[in-house]
């Protein structure tokens, strides 16, 4: 088949175009144009006009969905198939989703069931896969193995870096006692609670407004999305997820070697020793691999969804430990092929237990891996997603 495929830079681009073009052996013809994420451009629609004035192209392809991807594929009624890894998306909640040259695949079923009962037919769900096979390779070259090695790791954002993710702080210094207080109480609330998100929910419509006030946000113009998901989802969930991985991390530095690979470098917390960022392709990996115990802190805007970082945990054959997400329970057995915790105290139990039972945690960590390579791997899901698509 001969695939237009959206090269920009996000993860598991090399592994998507190798199973299409070596493993699946389908032609791919790769288009960037820097206007991507707009909702608006010329440019690029000159771009894509001109790709595809002279080739018969089977499908689009991109990662996550992006509504000017979709307008161009519509015009030139060419299926649209895109796998959204991020949450939350607000490009979903773009009118361009409703075109039916549209295939979009989200990883999360309670946001996929969500947006097909709302009478969005274009959404279909799936596990996103993982290269399983890539750490077997990684582990016969020479690398840093005192970088990589810990008992405890967590690799991903805290959410509280200037300038990019502090959206509530700069909202929550302009509200009134009330709203504040408001807030404080429901997202202590929320801390509480591990695998159902109940903020959008509670945000009366005076809560909103005093939000809005203080932060105003405008919908692009094909968006359709609401205020309260956007300051429930962009604000008060990545706040609430800073907060989360700041305490968990925090009371396990207490007893625990604890390694944070974060973009935020300058960032200290005690008992825990900051790494610094560290490359997808090139050592994620085999942090994954070599810690002992590999933690999961979901974005509490996922709802109920697998996040990308368990899947390429368990690829690289880490041992997963993760706050409770619904969909694991399709499609993996908790203490046989990963382990869930309910609160902090059960976390820091469970992180005594297995940093004291080697055996039993190489197991796990063995049947994940597993499982992910016979059940997840690229060229399963890519067939599955192909066979949904072309039928």
């Amino acid at each position: 088949m001969n695939i237009l495929y959206l090269d920009w830079p996000c993860f598991g681009h090399i592994d998507i175009t190798f199973t299409f073009e070596h493993i699946m052996k389908h032609h791919l013809t790769r288009f960037f144009h820097e206007d991507y994420q707009e909702r608006e451009s010329d440019s690029f629609v000159q771009e894509f006009d001109k790709t595809c004035e002279n080739t018969n192209f089977d499908f689009c392809f991109s990662y996550n969905f992006f509504p000017l991807v979709a307008e161009c594929c519509h015009r030139h009624n060419l299926k649209y198939i895109s796998m959204v890894y991020d949450s939350p998306f607000v490009k979903l909640y773009s009118y361009t989703i409703t075109y039916p040259t549209n295939y979009v695949f989200i990883f999360d079923r309670q946001l996929y069931n969500e947006l097909k009962t709302g009478g969005i037919d274009t959404v279909y769900y799936t596990v996103l896969p993982v290269n399983s096979t890539v750490i077997d390779v990684m582990l016969r070259k020479p690398y840093n193995k005192e970088r990589t090695l810990c008992d405890i790791s967590f690799v991903g954002t805290l959410y509280n870096e200037e300038n990019n993710h502090n959206f509530f702080d700069r909202l929550y210094e302009k509200l009134d006692d009330y709203t504040k207080g408001y807030l404080d109480a429901i997202m202590e609330a929320q801390l509480k609670i591990s695998g159902y998100n109940f903020i959008e929910e509670v945000l009366t419509n005076d809560i909103i407004s005093k939000m809005y006030e203080a932060e105003p946000y405008i919908p692009s113009k094909d968006g359709v999305e609401t205020l309260s998901n956007i300051y429930a989802s962009y604000y008060i969930g990545r706040k609430l997820t800073s907060m989360e991985r700041i305490r968990l991390l925090t009371a396990l530095g207490a007893n625990h070697n604890v390694k944070l690979f974060t973009l935020n470098r300058d960032l200290s917390l005690p008992g825990v020793t900051n790494m610094g960022v560290t490359d997808y392709y090139s050592e994620m990996p085999l942090i994954f691999h070599n810690s002992k115990i590999n933690l999961n802190i979901t974005l509490r805007s996922i709802k109920s969804g697998i996040p990308l970082r368990c899947m390429d945990i368990m690829g690289a054959g880490g041992f997963l430990l993760t706050n409770f997400q619904a969909d694991f329970l399709d499609y993996f057995t908790p203490n046989e092929d990963f382990v869930y915790y309910e609160d902090e105290a059960d976390l820091l139990r469970k992180v005594d237990f297995y940093l004291e039972h080697d055996d039993m945690r190489r197991q796990i960590a063995e049947n994940g891996h597993r499982r992910v390579a016979e059940n997840h791997n690229f060229e399963k899901c890519l067939t599955e997603i192909l066979s949904i698509v072309l039928s």
